[in-house]
């Protein structure tokens, strides 16, 4: 069984990887993210590599070594959204998205550690459209108060009391969460690791 690292101290990702049978370590990257692209598709394969990159350095790997680097980003009418700074900020964020379609971009990159200490890497990106209902001030103030906005791009968590605004998902759900596990699990069959 090959040994595989999630390079991401996500615990949305812990728990996706783990409920499609991936047995694995976590040593989050912990890098500084640099950003030199400006599409949002680009930005997120950027940031996932450097995040694997990030772990791959700090450890002699053993042959067929598996890391897993990902990073998502929120994007609405041409400007990202990350994660709010204050209160706030998620409350503009979400009155921003409110009766809208915005767009969640997930990048992956698989790096598995080769016999002359090379890497195989494949980088790849999901887009997801999620269109949120018509909702009040009131209503978003309210979720605002949970906490759950301030620790998410984009300010709303799909898998908690966030799906209340959430009108229709277009694409992978888990994507939203912060894996497309379908497409994932595409990319790990390359790479030897069979989920079913």
């Amino acid at each position: 069984m090959k040994k595989i690292i999630l390079a991401s101290a996500s615990p949305r990702r812990r728990e996706l990887l783990a409920n499609v049978g991936v047995i694995f370590q976590v040593c989050p990257g912990n890098s500084e993210e640099r950003i030199t692209k400006e599409i949002p598709e680009e930005i997120v394969e950027e940031l996932s590599l450097q995040k694997a990159m990030a772990v791959a350095s700090k450890f002699d790997m053993e042959d067929g070594t598996i890391i897993l680097g990902a990073d998502t980003i929120v994007s609405f009418d041409g400007k990202i959204l990350g994660k709010p700074r204050n209160e706030e900020e998620a409350v503009n964020t979400l009155m921003m998205l409110q009766g809208n379609t915005h767009q969640v971009y997930t990048g992956v990159t698989v790096m598995e550690q080769r016999e002359n200490l090379s890497w195989k890497t494949l980088t790849f990106a999901e887009c997801t459209d999620v269109s949120f209902y018509p909702v009040s001030e009131e209503e978003i103030r309210a979720y605002v108060a949970t906490g759950e906005p301030m620790d998410k791009a984009g300010a709303y968590g799909v898998q908690g009391q966030g799906a209340l605004l959430v009108e229709r998902i277009d694409g992978d759900f888990f994507n939203v969460m912060g894996l497309p596990v379908e497409q994932l699990g595409l990319v790990l069959a390359r790479f030897g690791v069979k989920l079913l």
